[in-house]
């Protein structure tokens, strides 16, 4: 292997130093994995928490269901439980794992059971392996179980086989960035026992059990996809390792097959082979095609053979693979080192000898290159109705024919000049012209012109500059080492220009699609709507594939629909639609030049990130012509990007979504919580009043009393049940606003006359100045205002200190201030008083948090607003602040015609 090969990657090193830096911030994730219920996942879990407490490691138990197995209680004795955080749903009180207090306590290592639990309604996340993320950065250790069959990719395969759909999933990626999956594995035999004596299920349970999900075929299945998943697991871990520590030897700890992939019609043969070899062995399998650029390109029929290869190999079960290189066995070998692959099938070379000479052998190349891999080399010959493949030499294509008669024009050009210029010129002078020509030919139109404008340099050459003249005849010897090196030489330099020129066109290639994502990136950034995001997916994606182009989504119903189009007024017919209603339901490319739906006039892509597709990109392209399987994976990579800044702002919905449905659930219990109170307050003294009217014979003063208690309590309940209905309508925007021209001290006089009796040896001090207007208020509703604003003063100051009401004009404004002499306000309470259910830190006093709510909703509702501070010298003031709107009328004018009748 060559020292560049050998070389560490700078961008693979620095990735790596990014990706230990994060691992060393966040918590390790390790996995407790089984294949059913019962096969002691959690106790295996709990076992090991106690091998790391007598280590003197800080563990913590946050959430463990024992499901009342004595054996598994047992273990959580001596070790530390978090407590759960008790939430209220459909009228149950539930314990729910605390987040909150696992995070504040920190321990090293927290035990979470079952990764794949759903949230109760109003927790942070929706699922549990959600909070676990957050647990990670946080940079606590996480130790978890979780069944196979919870699995997401695994989610169909199981339902296949248990006929059970299973509804709590977690991602893949979770599994992934797990430091450490431990199996726990048992004998069929030892976990239907188990469920026979009643350790995983109880009664009729366990009968169900047994008949359903735990038949035997079933636990096999669910056995082997375990026992593959952490295969899975290992090999990544060895394939890691491997990179980590630049091992490029072989470790044939597993089976892997590569197949190399062309346009030649063998490569069906090799295919078919190469997934005969790998089901053999049980391996998984490779299929490799290396883009080699030639001049004019591949003709249209290699292309075309190459995307049948390539999706033949993907219905077989192969892995694809596209590689680039310098040059073909490179590309290969290098990928099957870094694959760890121990076999490689290639076919039998089918062309002259004498190509291999001139161009290197791909075969000899490998072989000698392969080193501990093992190379299969099968049949290349073409099948029965095969034909064999053109060559990719340029020999067919116009452009070549062009470079060919390009090449033949430049070298009669250059003999011509050295005709002109024999005079004073050398013959070694006109050497270096031909040489020029041929290099000319070679960074124009490629090598194969060149070699041709070698040849017939070195001809004419001989024929026109090289004594006897206009012969091919040599009489100098030394003349044939000329030839040789002229022609040496151009070879050399027509093969340097032409790698350098195609390395050239595929870097100009991966930028513009590098470019491409990035801009995609970009311009998804900025945008958080679905339709924006599909806009914008659209736009990029017509300009990058060169037509039209619709992003279809699901409506509420289910329904395939657009989301987004460009050009604007892009439509799908419904042959079309049915083509992105497949790839909805299926998860798989579909259209135009696929094995699905092949005769349709779009091509679809799936957009997805993991699980369902979240939409579908269809692609009206100009020309027609099927995606080559680079723009199948260029539109697979497009896709993906796409579907995160989608699946990002369905999160963000769900997000809020859930932030209202948590809001609401704390607003429902704070209202149960305080109006249960109040409402059980006056309806007990009711009650009690009523009861001793009914059953005692009280004398009259007495009587009095408790007549007076019923009237004063129904009172306070009319009041409670008011301020909630009000409540309601000022947020619904129910409220009609009907406004009245009316004097302030009106509505001030009716508010205090209504609270006499709460104000019966208080204090009230008004103060309205002379040259208040009339307003324009709904009297009811400011009248209501003022009611609450002087009921919270009595409530919350005490009965010898004042109340002050003071209204002054400021422009077309009028301020109103509420104040008292109490205890005032906590610091940071000025705007807290006015969220609904809030109440102050002063105990024993009555109510439900909405009389202050309720008088800003009505300032709000008149166009004013209502703001809360403390005074100088100690307690609170509310001011009210109300526009005048439109023009107060004069009293004089409307009381002048009474005046003279």
């Amino acid at each position: 292997m060559s020292d560049d090969a050998r070389r560490p990657d700078p961008d693979e090193l620095l990735r790596r130093i990014s990706d230990d830096q994060q691992k060393a911030k966040r918590g390790t994730l390790r996995v407790f994995l089984g294949f059913a219920p019962g096969v002691g996942k959690t106790y295996r879990m709990l076992a090991s928490a106690r091998e790391l407490v007598d280590q003197h490691v800080d563990v913590v138990v946050g959430t463990v269901d024992t499901h009342a197995r004595y054996e598994t209680a047992a273990l959580l004795l001596g070790l530390e439980v978090l407590a759960k955080k008790r939430l209220e749903y459909r009228g149950k009180w539930l314990a729910e794992f605390d987040l909150d207090g696992a995070i504040a306590r920190k321990p090293t290592v927290l035990l979470v059971d079952e990764l794949a639990h759903t949230n109760v309604v109003g927790s942070r996340h929706a699922r549990r392996w959600q909070d676990v993320v957050e647990l990670l950065e946080s940079g606590i250790h996480v130790h978890t179980t979780l069944n196979v069959q919870h699995i997401e990719s695994l989610n169909d395969v199981v339902a296949q086989i248990t006929g059970v759909q299973v509804r709590e999933t977690v991602p893949d990626s979770i599994l992934d960035r797990a430091d450490a999956i431990e199996l726990v594995d048992v004998s069929l035999e030892e976990l239907l026992e188990r469920l026979r004596e009643g350790k995983v299920y109880l009664g009729e349970q366990a009968d169900r059990a047994a008949q359903g999900f735990f038949r035997r075929g079933n636990l096999l299945a669910l056995r082997e996809l375990a026992l593959r998943r952490m295969a899975e697991h290992v090999d990544s871990e060895v394939r890691a390792y491997r990179q980590e520590h630049g091992v490029h030897a072989t470790w044939p700890a597993g089976e892997r097959v590569l197949v190399c992939v062309g346009p030649s019609p063998s490569s069906a043969r090799l295919i078919r082979a190469a997934c005969r070899i790998a089901a053999g062995l049980r391996a998984p399998w490779i299929a490799a095609c290396v883009d080699v650029q030639v001049a004019g390109g591949q003709s249209s029929e290699d292309r075309k053979r190459v995307e049948s290869h390539i999706q033949l190999a993907e219905s077989l079960g192969a892995s694809v693979v596209r590689l680039s290189g310098a040059k073909v066995s490179e590309a290969v070998l290098e990928h099957a080192r870094k694959q760890n692959v121990t076999r490689i099938v290639i076919g039998k070379p089918t062309h002259p000898r004498l190509r291999d000479i001139l161009r290197g052998s791909l075969l000899d190349e490998v072989v000698r290159g392969s080193g501990d891999i093992d190379v299969n080399v099968i049949s290349g010959d073409p099948g029965p109705g095969e034909t064999t493949s053109r060559t990719q030499l340029d020999s067919g294509s116009e452009t070549a024919r062009g470079g060919y008669l390009a090449a033949l024009v430049i070298v009669a050009l250059t003999t011509g000049a050295g005709a002109a210029g024999r005079a004073w010129l050398g013959i070694p002078d006109t050497a270096m012209l031909f040489l020029l020509a041929v290099m000319l030919t070679a960074a124009r139109w490629g090598r194969n012109p060149s070699l041709l404008a070698a040849t017939l340099s070195v001809l004419a050459y001989d024929f026109f500059f090289v004594p006897p003249y206009f012969t091919l005849a040599v009489d100098d010897a030394r003349y044939f080492l000329t030839f040789a090196m002229m022609f040496g030489t151009g070879y050399a330099v027509s093969s340097l220009l032409h790698r350098l020129r195609m390395q050239g066109q595929d870097a100009r290639s991966r930028q513009e699609r590098t470019d491409a994502l990035y801009a995609l990136s970009h311009d998804l950034g900025t945008v958080q709507d679905e339709k924006d995001i599909a806009l914008a997916t659209t736009r990029h994606a017509s300009r990058v594939f060169d037509g039209a182009s619709v992003v279809v989504g699901r409506d509420s119903e289910g329904a395939a629909c657009a989301l987004g189009e460009w050009p604007p007024g892009t439509s799908l017919d419904p042959s079309d639609l049915a083509v992105a209603r497949w790839v909805l339901e299926h998860g798989r490319l579909a259209g135009r030049g696929t094995d699905t739906l092949p005769g349709a006039g779009v091509v679809c892509a799936p957009m997805r990130v993991t699980g369902e597709p979240l939409a579908a990109l269809a692609l009206i392209a100009r020309n027609r012509e099927p995606l080559r399987a680079d723009q199948r994976s260029f539109l697979e990579a497009f896709c993906r990007q796409a579907a995160f800044a989608l699946e990002r702002a369905q999160l963000a919905v769900q997000a809020r979504q859930a932030a209202v449905r948590a809001r609401t659930e704390q607003m429902r219990s704070s209202l149960l919580s305080s109006v249960s109170h109040d409402l059980r307050t006056p309806l007990a003294s009711i009650t009690g009043a009523a009861t001793t009217l009914r059953d005692d014979q009280v004398d009259g003063s007495t009587r009095e009393e408790l007549v007076e208690t019923i009237c004063e309590e129904a009172e306070r309940l009319e009041r409670l049940l008011s301020n909630l209905l009000d409540m309601t309508r000022l947020e619904s925007r129910a409220v009609v606003v009907k406004r009245e021209w009316v004097p302030l001290e009106e509505v001030v006089g009716a508010a205090l006359t209504r609270l006499e009796p709460r104000l019966s040896g208080r204090k009230v001090v008004t103060s309205l100045a002379a040259d208040l207007p009339m307003i324009p208020v709904d009297p009811v509703l400011m009248q209501q205002l003022f009611i609450n604003l002087l009921e919270n003063a009595v409530k919350y100051t005490p009965p010898e200190s004042p109340i002050e009401l003071q209204a002054t004009r400021d422009g077309d404004t009028i301020l109103v201030d509420v104040s008292d002499r109490g205890p005032g306000l906590s610091p940071g309470d000025e705007e807290r008083v006015f969220e609904r259910f809030y109440r102050g830190p002063q105990s024993g006093v009555s109510g439900v948090g909405l009389g202050l709510p309720i008088c800003r909703g009505i300032a709000q509702v008149h166009g004013g607003w209502l703001t809360a501070s403390n005074r100088a010298g100690g307690g609170a003031q509310f001011r009210l602040m109300i526009p005048i709107v439109g023009t107060p009328p004069n009293l004089e004018e409307q009381s002048a015609p009474e005046e003279e009748t």
